[in-house]
């Protein structure tokens, strides 16, 4: 019988924080989470040579920064690249090879994100030098396309502005759990936000989208976020418990809270994440001095590999 126990002891499982019923594994996965948390971007910035073929100590870097933050920053250390060939190399690398086809992404469904002037009256604040609020990408899409993984690339930077705001959301989680966990229980709700249709000349090229703005991912366990701080292109649930939620992601959002560190991508830089919080700061291109603000994004329907709750580290 004891032999039993030692066995069973020693026999290993995978965390469920996400569960609000298992309060000793939310514990566990929670000191885990914050034990020496990154106090800005600064410390996930690798130095790689070559994003297209990482050696195994730059991957490995890139790969811990995604398990701890979400995120990782690189800088191309060798020869300059900006190709989306290169984006596209270093996401492979990571297990992110189905990219997300939306509506204004190039022909090869790797977006370039600069000011153009004809967009600049427009609702698509992102091809504008406008500020862009708190999201996450594809918080429209459908509930089976969600967009876990993104690379984006600095090709070249503005001449002014432009600072990128990143919030892990697992962080997120846990400090809307410790004020109230029934914000939690509001926000995994099937209908806790609804994206409108999105119409053009009277035409809907986007149909309405309801979801959960926390999710669990089946297949790795990881904790998914669809967010966006925008009021006129979403409906929140009317109750009670969603609202105060709704309305505390908004302060936490909007906070001088460490969590949420502020970096400007510089020409060769660029992020791998799963999808976290970001905002970016107005800009101002200045054209002829060469100063014009270019990023390619590249989103995908997988999460960094590795990075869930099945990987080694999340086993007790």
């Amino acid at each position: 019988m004891q032999g039993e126990s030692s066995r069973m002891l020693k026999t290993s499982h995978i965390l469920q924080p996400f569960d609000l019923s298992d309060e000793p594994g939310y514990q566990c996965w929670r000191e885990r989470k914050l034990a020496d948390y990154p106090r800005s971007a600064r410390e996930l910035l690798v130095p790689v040579e070559n994003p297209m073929v990482l050696g195994a100590d730059e991957h490995d870097r890139l790969l811990a920064c995604c398990r701890k933050a979400n995120m990782g920053f690189y800088e191309i250390t060798g020869e300059p690249s900006g190709s989306k060939e290169t984006i596209r190399a270093l996401g492979h690398q990571f297990g992110l090879d189905r990219l997300d086809v939306n509506l204004r992404a190039d022909e090869d469904s790797i977006t370039s994100l600069r000011a153009m002037p004809e967009m600049q009256g427009n609702h698509y604040i992102p091809y504008t030098n406008r500020p862009l609020n708190w999201h996450t990408d594809g918080y429209y899409n459908r509930l089976d396309e969600q967009v876990r993984g993104i690379v984006m690339h600095c090709v070249s930077e503005p001449a002014t502005g432009g600072d990128n705001l990143f919030l892990d959301p697992e962080i997120a989680y846990i400090l809307m759990r410790d004020e109230n966990p029934n914000y939690i229980a509001a926000l995994v709700q099937a209908d806790a936000m609804t994206i409108p249709p999105n119409m053009e000349g009277g035409v809907e090229i986007r149909p309405q989208q309801s979801g959960p703005v926390f999710s669990v991912e089946q297949t790795t366990g990881a904790l998914h976020m669809r967010y966006t701080a925008r009021t006129r292109s979403i409906e929140w649930k009317d109750d009670r418990n969603t609202r105060l939620a709704a309305g505390f992601l908004t302060e936490l959002v909007n906070s001088d809270s460490a969590y949420i560190f502020r970096y400007r991508l510089r020409a060769g830089q660029g992020i791998i994440c799963n999808n976290v919080l970001h905002k970016r700061e107005a800009f101002t291109d200045d054209v002829e001095a060469g100063k014009q603000r270019l990023l390619y994004r590249a989103r995908y329907h997988e999460r960094v590999r590795g990075t869930g709750m099945d990987n080694d580290f999340w086993r007790v």
